[in-house]
């Protein structure tokens, strides 16, 4: 029944491209803002604590939901949640969509689009070099992809039967990351810095494992010689949080399976778009790698 809902989920989450805008789940930053205040009364806790309790509040509505439809309707209605959820979690922008939004920014020579569409993907300062920039949307679509798709995959096969907890928990964690991260550049208080340090952490636990498998992955679906080269070169220190290790090392290789060579003549824009596009197929054969195992355990009755 899960393999089951997360073919459904991932072909719905395909075609339903008009209703991405409802992923963006904005009516939620006010009750990580309450939960983010109320974090300052525990103060002499150490931060991660109360960020985990949060998570753990927004996940129980689903929890809930999902108890209490555990045998109804022959499992159907299990199925269903498990679909709606799935949609939810997924996101909350598809990666295509903003890599056709960017290469379009970038065809037009739109300077101000070109930064506004980079910073949907690289969600950091952008960088105003065209060279450098174009690497680090490159760099960042490889990350995006795990943080957005194949993480949430990860947690809801893992989560068998609870499926839809797995997939919510994990995006519950970005959730609250991101709202940290906004908050953050917002202003620069001690008790900020505290919360986005434990938010950062708590999802990097979390995306630890997929991102490994995502990489796996990526030499799969790319130049497998160029990402093994790219996985073998130190590029992250134990000293960096789990993370920042984990998005290093998606960038490093993702890039590597890109293996993408220097034509003679080519214009920084076209070398921009690209590397974009290459970034995205690179995602797309990965998720139809995914899907084809998926499907292929489903066929001979693996069901968790």
């Amino acid at each position: 029944m899960t393999l089951l809902a997360l073919l459904i989920g991932l072909v719905v989450e395909r075609l339903a491209t008009q209703l991405f805008h409802l992923r963006r789940l904005r009516w939620l930053d006010r009750l990580i803002d309450l939960g983010f205040h109320q974090i300052e009364r525990f103060a002499n806790w150490p931060s991660l604590i109360p960020v985990i309790l949060l998570a753990l509040v927004l996940i129980l509505p689903v929890f809930l939901v999902l108890f209490s439809l555990r045998d109804a309707l022959y499992g159907v209605a299990n199925l269903v949640l498990a679909i709606f959820v799935l949609f939810f979690s997924l996101g909350p922008k598809d990666i295509g969509e903003d890599v056709d939004e960017y290469c379009r920014a970038i065809e037009a020579d739109d300077e101000e689009r070109i930064l506004h569409t980079s910073k949907a993907l690289i969600e950091t300062d952008i960088l105003t070099d065209p060279l450098k920039r174009i690497q680090k949307v490159e760099e960042s679509v490889c990350i995006q992809a795990n943080n957005r798709l194949f993480a949430v995959i990860f947690w809801f096969v893992l989560f068998g039967p609870y499926g839809p907890l797995g997939a919510w928990g994990y995006r519950v964690t970005d959730l609250i990351r991101r709202r940290a991260v906004f908050n953050s550049s917002r202003d620069d208080a001690d008790s900020n810095a505290a919360v986005l340090q434990a938010a950062e952490m708590l999802h990097g636990w979390l995306a630890w494992v997929p991102a490994r498998l995502t990489a796996i992955g990526y030499a799969m679906a790319g130049s497998f010689e160029g990402a093994l080269s790219a996985w073998r070169t130190p590029g992250e220190s134990k000293a960096m949080p789990s993370h920042e290790q984990s998005d290093t090392l998606l960038a490093r290789v993702g890039i590597g399976a890109m293996s993408l060579q220097d034509i003679e003549g080519e214009s920084i824009s076209d070398r921009g778009v690209r590397g974009a596009r290459a970034a995205n197929g690179l995602v797309f054969r990965l998720l139809f790698i995914w899907a084809a195992v998926i499907a292929a355990m489903t066929l001979y009755g693996w069901s968790v």
